[in-house]
């Protein structure tokens, strides 16, 4: 298989699509009521830093980096396709969004997920996040893990 990855916005038809996959996924993991909360910090208009990774020219990955601060991005999005998983897709998609927030010029990117997201907490371990207390909208929620990692 061929894979390539494409920088583009939250504009980008595939990158919508996955997402929209990425969400029904996260209703059924999260329960309708978590997944209302967390679906109000997960809104994909006007973000302008987004990751498509494509296997033979098909959509099959996403991510997006959203700034949280001068010095911090915030990595939003991240998804690939059941079909695709396990073949270290993530992690490409993961390493393109750290190399493009260092050229943006953050020093560090942080994120959140939930418990019930187990395969995402260790793909941000092994890619060299540490957990961090809660930040911004997801301090005192007890189903939310945040990480960070400097660059």
């Amino acid at each position: 298989m061929d894979f390539s990855i494409i920088k583009t916005d939250s504009s980008n038809s595939d990158f919508v699509a996955l997402v929209a996959l990425l969400d029904a996924e996260l209703a059924i993991r999260d329960g309708e009521e978590d997944h209302a909360f967390y679906d109000q910090f997960n809104k994909i208009t006007s973000v302008k830093h987004c990751a498509v990774l494509y296997s033979d020219e098909v959509a099959v990955g996403c991510g997006a980096l959203k700034a949280f601060d001068d010095n911090t991005a915030e990595v939003k999005r991240m998804f690939v396709k059941l079909e695709q998983r396990g073949k270290g897709l993530a992690v490409t998609i993961l390493t393109e969004l750290e190399t493009w927030a260092k050229e943006l010029g953050f020093g560090k990117c942080i994120l959140e997920t939930g418990f019930k997201q187990p395969e995402a907490i260790a793909l941000y371990k092994k890619c060299g996040y540490q957990v961090i207390e809660n930040y911004g909208q997801y301090a005192g929620v007890s189903t939310s893990i945040c990480f960070e990692k400097v660059l």
